[in-house]
């Protein structure tokens, strides 16, 4: 997409929940607080803009190419920073690692007790971000990428949800939990959309049906 049709199109889209009725995932995604997902009519939109393409190859693809768990804040790295944020009553050490706390992971509904039964997943898996144009990054961006907290990119699940997914897109793995695929398609056209990475046509079907899950919010229960 040229890159003023595109500007046009991303600053009529930051004005489109003002005109929008708010809809939301299903109450079970409610627990995940990772960045607020753009709501399903935005996601849509967003999906719909993404360019439909083939895989890229994954020569040269290393996840050292995606230097990742960046520190943030003293000793704190993007993956502690994350276990603390989605987790409760998280306790640390004068490292910063979790020591305790329970997690809910979005994923499959597990909650878990500790801390190294959980992974830090990225939504949008590195991999398929290389596949889908990062390879093209300088590695600063793709570290970026990485460690991004301020999109929905980065969420804690349970180890086993995420390492039976790893870097599958969509159209070969769903969350086991199906309250959860609302968010979760929500999340993974954000990211793609910001990054403007590119979709399969598998892919792109396959979060389309997944947006098609969303329902409509009940009044009084704030964004999911």
């Amino acid at each position: 997409m040229p890159t003023r049709q595109w500007r046009r199109t991303a600053a009529a889209l930051t004005v489109l929940p003002a005109l929008l009725v708010t809809l939301a995932g299903p109450a079970a995604a409610a627990a995940v607080r990772l960045p607020e997902p753009s709501v399903p009519p935005i996601a849509r939109a967003e999906l719909n803009l993404l360019t439909v393409a083939e895989p890229r190859s994954t020569d040269g693809y290393s996840r050292d190419r995606f230097p990742h768990w960046s520190t943030r804040a003293a000793a704190c790295d993007a993956r502690e920073t994350v276990l603390a944020r989605d987790g409760q009553n998280v306790q640390r050490d004068d490292a910063c690692r979790a020591v305790s706390g329970s997690w809910y992971s979005a994923y499959d509904g597990r909650t878990l007790s500790s801390a190294d039964d959980v992974d830090v997943s990225h939504i949008v898996p590195l991999a398929n971000a290389w596949r889908s144009g990062a390879d093209t990054w300088t590695d600063a961006e793709r570290e970026s990428f990485a460690n991004d907290l301020e999109r929905p990119q980065l969420l804690a699940v349970s180890a086993a949800s995420n390492r039976s997914r790893g870097d599958q897109g969509p159209e070969s793995w769903r969350p086991p939990l199906a309250a959860s695929r609302c968010m979760y398609a929500r999340a993974w056209a954000d990211v793609k959309y910001h990054y403007r990475l590119t979709v399969t046509a598998e892919e792109k079907a396959a979060l389309a049906e997944m947006l098609d899950t969303c329902r409509p919010q009940p009044a009084g229960e704030g964004r999911g």
